[in-house]
């Protein structure tokens, strides 16, 4: 019995667009908001549903139906790494096409954010729980960095599956005004972003390109305190979204 689910594992993971859920919460809000989630294994059932009902009582019959226990022993030929909750699963990532009309999509509920050319996974991951937490419309990134990488999905937490994820070129960039993130760009507090705006941010060492600058509308500016380098890439992302919600009436949604 172990070997067949071993097996289907192996074949699943192996299937166009699979993707690994390393842990409870990216499962859990990969099932929350309707990821196709095609296996889970786990190394205690009766733990992983009483976890389930205590913090995620939408997901748990959900797990139920889904949730299979394997050893330890044999769950870590899959995943050396175990998360502590000791579950994995295995799930199907949206299509490139159903991401890229998502993103189209018009009118958008909130802005598209543009990470260009980022390099540490931690960081896009990051982000990406920041953007499904402010209700932005998508994540796009440019570059060679795969938004889908398992690292990205453990640092989302699984909210891939609540906000379009996905690489593009800058010639394939939603429309919307596009609003850059740049230290000689006017002061944040001096503009409003619209819930269509596409809000870009620069690669982690070098800023922005001369490229995604020059096709700027505006070029916006977090203050900074003299003498500090920059921000991280993900507490600027954090400070643009919440400044775009911050111009919206209370009690809208999210």
């Amino acid at each position: 019995m172990n070997e067949e689910l071993l097996r289907a594992w192996r074949t699943g993971a192996e299937e166009p667009g699979a993707v690994l859920l390393d842990g409870f919460h990216p499962l859990k809000h990969a099932l929350r908001f309707g990821g196709a989630v095609r296996q889970v294994l786990t190394a205690d059932r009766a733990a992983l549903l009483a976890l389930a009902a205590e913090l995620a009582p939408d997901v748990a019959p959900a797990l139920d139906a889904l949730a299979v226990e394997l050893p330890e022993a044999a769950l870590r030929t899959l995943a050396p790494r175990l998360h502590p909750t000791g579950v994995i699963a295995l799930a199907v990532r949206p299509t490139a096409a159903a991401n890229r009309a998502a993103l189209a999509d018009r009118p958008r509920p909130g802005p598209v954010v543009l990470l260009e050319n980022p390099r540490n996974l931690g960081n896009v991951g990051a982000v990406i729980r920041l953007a499904a937490g402010f209700g932005a419309a998508g994540v796009v990134t440019t570059g060679e960095l795969d938004p889908w990488h398992p690292a990205v999905l453990r640092g989302s937490a699984g909210l891939h599956f609540a906000t379009a994820v996905e690489r593009l070129t800058l010639a394939e960039l939603p429309a919307g005004p596009l609003h850059v993130l740049d230290p000689e760009g006017t002061d944040i507090r001096a503009t409003a972003f619209p819930d269509d705006a596409v809000l870009a941010f620069g690669t982690e060492r070098h800023g922005v390109s001369a490229e995604l600058r020059a096709r700027a509308d505006e070029l916006v500016a977090v203050p900074m305190r003299p003498g500090v380098s920059s921000f991280n890439l993900a507490t600027s992302v954090a400070m643009g979204l919440f400044h775009w919600m911050s111009g919206r009436p209370p009690g809208g949604p999210a």
